[in-house]
């Protein structure tokens, strides 16, 4: 998501990019991506992030067409309101013309993927977990992850799960 980010920042800065080929539209983007909270201003991550979100929304009603990047998209609420919240937001977005990309780990906000709406494809990155470390392949595999590696890592640890 980082390197999509990038890439699309330097293309439009007219500057070399980490592919072999690249062709965009004028685009603005949108990210929120390493959200945190802040004592100091009283404000939760799961605050923090909603703002950011609007700030995203805002930006997509305007012209150029947004590039969206959202990591873990409405982390920090309950399950039911992240999945009605991210379906709206996802749903807004694209109805204003924005483009980009989403990474969670909960599988059910891969319900409101392409079943509901074409516009929107679920792809995963497969890992392999190898004398106790992690790996990616980084090669986007269609559908959703049918792998889970959750508790292995949790036991890798040490935590007794």
């Amino acid at each position: 998501m980082r390197a999509v980010g990038i890439n699309t920042v330097l293309a439009m800065a007219g500057a070399p990019v980490r592919a072999a080929r690249l062709q965009l539209t004028p685009l603005q983007i949108g990210a929120s991506i390493l959200i945190n909270d802040s004592l100091q201003e009283g404000s939760s991550r799961f605050y923090a992030e909603i703002t950011r979100l609007r700030q995203i929304c805002d930006l997509a009603e305007k012209n150029p067409p947004v590039l969206f990047l959202l990591d873990e998209l409405l982390q920090g609420t309950n399950s039911k309101d992240r999945l009605i919240g991210a379906e709206g937001v996802v749903r807004a977005l694209l109805d204003s013309g924005a483009i980009g990309l989403i990474s969670t780990h909960d599988l059910a906000l891969t319900t409101i993927g392409e079943q509901r709406d074409p516009r929107l494809h679920n792809v995963h990155l497969q890992d392999e977990i190898e004398n106790g470390k992690m790996s990616f392949d980084f090669k986007l595999q269609q559908g959703v992850v049918t792998k889970s590696n959750g508790i292995e890592l949790m036991r890798l640890i040490g935590l007794k799960v």
